[in-house]
């Protein structure tokens, strides 16, 4: 075959698995919507729970998508710190051949293979069992802190996500020219100036990137949730962070395994699994947002 040809071969297999994916895409969203539209309506989302939850006719899903928004809101401001505070370590000043570095990066790459049901068993023995109990036996009072809870949840969340975030970022700072730093470097600046008001701000689009994947990988995870804060009823919204939520994906699974007529709640359930989707969406679109319009005032401010 000649190099013309196999080009051209090359060509065809990868436009064609770009337009298998956008295929794919578009199934998924035509069956939510499909699925979803009929029983879609304002009332459903600022209604409260009904006496029956598996009939559309008389539940709403305003606490379910409160609870989320929380949990992937904390999650955020939890995993994002940390992420960007590791990379910087890593790639700033870690020792590139140490034994410790490349155990370091084995223990993150590791992470990101763990499954989300491993993380919320670790949620509920070290957040809820370790750090709640011991919360409250300082504190000498009751069970305030070692029960399961949103502020729990948003942990084991953000342990779950942080590889995806440290990686995101690691290879943003890896992308800004080493010539900038050490120009600083030159000038007099030292190196937590450098990192600080240099590097760090040409950096923020590839962060803002890893948040973006990880808010996409955490909205709709149900496993985590399940052991450590999510609940399948509650009298409304949670009234702090260490109390139990509802949430649009562990409502998804209850209804698609509890109910007692699918039937009956199969309209319901694809409202819901459309809420789901239309929320994740806009989240990310938020983040989208803001980091176009970082990225647009860091390229005017150099």
């Amino acid at each position: 075959m000649k190099a013309k040809d196999r080009s051209a071969l090359f060509t065809g297999l990868t436009g064609a698995a770009v337009w298998a994916i956008l295929a794919t895409l578009a199934l998924i969203l035509g069956i939510s919507l499909a699925g979803g539209a009929p029983g879609f309506s304002w009332r459903l989302l600022a209604g409260r729970p009904g006496r029956d939850m598996f009939d559309i006719a008389s539940t709403g899903l305003y606490p379910m998508i409160f609870g989320t928004v929380s949990r992937v809101f904390l999650m955020t401001l939890f995993v994002v710190p940390a992420g960007v505070i590791t990379a910087v370590y890593l790639s700033e000043y870690a020792p590139k051949r140490s034994w410790a570095t490349r155990f370091l990066r084995s223990a993150i790459e590791n992470l990101a293979g763990v499954p989300s049901i491993v993380f919320g068993l670790f949620g509920l023995g070290f957040f809820v069992g370790f750090l709640g109990a011991g919360m409250d036996g300082l504190l000498g009072g009751g069970s305030r802190f070692g029960r399961p809870a949103l502020f729990w949840a948003s942990m084991t969340l953000a342990v779950m996500t942080l590889p995806v975030v440290i990686v995101a970022t690691e290879e943003a700072l890896r992308s800004i020219p080493a010539g900038i730093r050490e120009g600083a470097l030159a000038l007099g600046a030292t190196r937590i100036q450098v990192i600080l008001r240099i590097v760090l701000p040409q950096a923020v689009p590839g962060i803002l990137t890893g948040a973006i994947l990880a808010v996409g990988r955490a909205a709709g995870e149900v496993a985590p949730i399940l052991f450590t804060g999510a609940a399948f009823s509650t009298d409304g919204v949670s009234d702090g962070v260490f109390d139990r939520f509802m949430d649009l994906a562990y409502h998804i699974f209850v209804l698609s395994t509890q109910s007692p007529n699918l039937d009956r709640t199969r309209p319901l359930l694809g409202a819901t699994v459309l809420v789901l989707l239309l929320l994740t969406v806009t989240l990310n679109l938020l983040a989208v947002f803001v980091r176009a319009r970082m990225s647009s005032s860091t390229r005017t401010s150099h």
